[in-house]
């Protein structure tokens, strides 16, 4: 059993910002599983449990706010029985490009009080961590985690949750270096905004590209069909 922690905030004002970008990958693990909705709640936490590809994972987002996460995640290790060698956190972190993902099998919180949190309460850094680039602030570092994604980062976002879910399978069937070897050199192909957003978006049907007329488009591990909703707007809301 692999336990994947993504951090964000609960309530309706939160649902689509930088900070909860851990929640929107969890939510496109839910999808791809076919488990999207909502888990039941335990351990001040909103939790699924699930068999993906052949692997038992338990997807939670903790619902005691950021500052406070370590107190869930060390309720959910302590049910579950879950060493810290099989614990994922799935975290923002703006030090990093928008799009640009990064695996780290220990280290510190980095300034992310969410992470702060579980290392106070696990008094350990000892855990891996999926680090998912906001992007930097123009302005303050608490307006910018908490505001939401601009046009053309929503236009990308589902690009990069396919990926960022693609990671933590990664993880869970390989470990955390194997996965690193993988994904932090992802680069996120995606130009909304046409040449002067940078270089020409890849066809549809192509990695890093939009989907084609039926729906598909090819990933760097193998072809993917659309999930209903995807098309450029987001995450759904229903959370």
């Amino acid at each position: 059993m692999k336990l994947v922690v993504g951090l964000g905030n609960p309530g309706g004002q939160y649902l689509e910002t930088r900070h909860n970008v851990g929640w929107m990958v969890l939510d496109r693990i839910a999808d791809r599983a076919g488990r999207s909705g909502r888990g039941r709640q335990r351990d001040a936490s909103e939790v699924l449990e699930l068999r993906w590809k052949g692997m038992d994972l338990i997807l939670a987002k903790p619902l005691t706010y950021m500052n406070d996460s370590g107190i869930a995640v060390r309720k959910l290790m302590a049910r579950s029985h879950v060493p810290m060698v099989d614990v994922l956190v799935v975290a923002d972190d703006f030090a990093l490009p928008f799009g640009k993902l990064r695996f780290r099998e220990a280290g510190s919180h980095g300034g992310h009080n969410g992470l702060r949190s579980i290392i106070d309460e696990l008094g350990s850094e000892k855990f891996s961590r999926l680090r998912v680039g906001i992007g930097e602030p123009g302005r303050g570092a608490i307006d910018h985690v908490l505001s939401r994604f601009a046009v053309d980062e929503r236009a990308c976002l589902p690009i990069l949750l396919d990926a960022a879910a693609e990671a933590v399978e990664a993880w869970a069937r390989e470990g955390t270096s194997k996965a690193a070897n993988r994904f932090n050199a992802f680069d996120l192909q995606c130009s909304p905004g046409g040449p002067a957003a940078g270089p020409a978006a890849p066809a549809p049907g192509e990695p890093g590209g939009p989907a084609d007329e039926s729906g598909v488009r090819r990933t760097r591990t193998g072809w993917r069909r659309i999930l209903p909703g995807d098309g450029g707007s987001g995450p759904s809301d229903r959370r």
